[in-house]
């Protein structure tokens, strides 16, 4: 019963993911290349946490 309103980490982390996207997708529109690629990598980080979260459900 005190699970019902926990929230779920998954989620959490797919919110975070698509804003980086976001971010990334607008500094490469800026012209800057390396930020774009620091972003990336940092959303494909988020990504492997998603996906190794899902794997223990």
């Amino acid at each position: 019963m005190f699970g019902l309103f926990k929230k779920d980490p998954v989620k959490k982390l797919e919110k975070k993911y698509e804003k980086l996207l976001e971010e990334a997708m607008n500094l490469q529109r800026g012209g800057d290349i390396k930020g774009y690629a620091a972003k990336m990598a940092e959303a494909e980080e988020v990504q492997k946490e998603i996906a190794e979260l899902e794997k223990e459900k």
